[in-house]
């Protein structure tokens, strides 16, 4: 006699070829990508395609920048920026440049930093992008996760969630970036009492 009856049969049959579908298409999802998908936190099933492909969105990796007076001819006084100030420099972002960019690899006094945006959910954040005494440069994978950017890096092809700055999937999987301060201005606000302001430009 039978463990099961027909009709259990049936539902353990579409059960099981159920699931080979969704990780077959889980597993599609990083075809091309050298990322490691033996180590994750997370379902890759999680992972939304967002429109443009890997490096579709394309990062600033070695950013041009002109003084704050400079850019006053394509900048308002009410532009949104990002700002980060380190020692005795500091930059400015404007969002109408990350939002087409979503990621600038950049350095401030020798430090590198990873200046990050995410259209969807408005949200702005900075980070230290060393990781184990190495520099990453980090790019936009072109995945979304809750609605979030999700960010992966150059060496070991990593995704990371850039609301949390953890590695989410692949050889670095739950490292969590430095998070470094910033400030959100309008130009108009941005305070003058360093000596030397600077907007990213390209």
């Amino acid at each position: 006699m039978l463990p099961f009856n027909p009709v259990q049969l049936s539902y353990i049959i579409i059960l099981w070829f159920g699931i080979a579908f969704v990780n077959d298409t889980n597993a599609q999802k990083l075809q091309g990508w050298d990322t490691n998908t033996d180590k994750s936190l997370i379902d890759l099933g999680e992972l939304k395609q967002g429109g443009p492909p890997k490096d579709g969105i394309p990062s600033i990796d070695d950013p041009k920048f002109v003084s704050i007076s400079d850019a006053s001819s394509w900048i308002s006084n009410q532009e949104p920026v990002i700002s980060v100030a380190y020692e005795d420099e500091a930059r400015a972002y404007p969002l109408q440049i990350l939002i087409w960019h979503e990621i600038v690899n950049d350095k401030i006094g020798g430090d590198p930093l990873l200046v990050t945006f995410c259209p969807l959910c408005y949200s702005a954040l900075v980070f230290d992008r060393t990781v184990d005494r190495e520099v990453l440069e980090f790019g936009v994978s072109g995945f979304l996760r809750h609605s979030d950017l999700v960010m992966f890096d150059r060496k070991t092809e990593t995704l990371w969630q850039q609301f949390i700055g953890k590695a989410i999937v692949g050889d670095y999987v739950g490292t969590t970036l430095n998070q470094l301060p910033k400030s959100n201005y309008l130009v108009c606000s941005i305070p003058r009492k360093l000596s030397r302001w600077e907007s990213v430009i390209s």
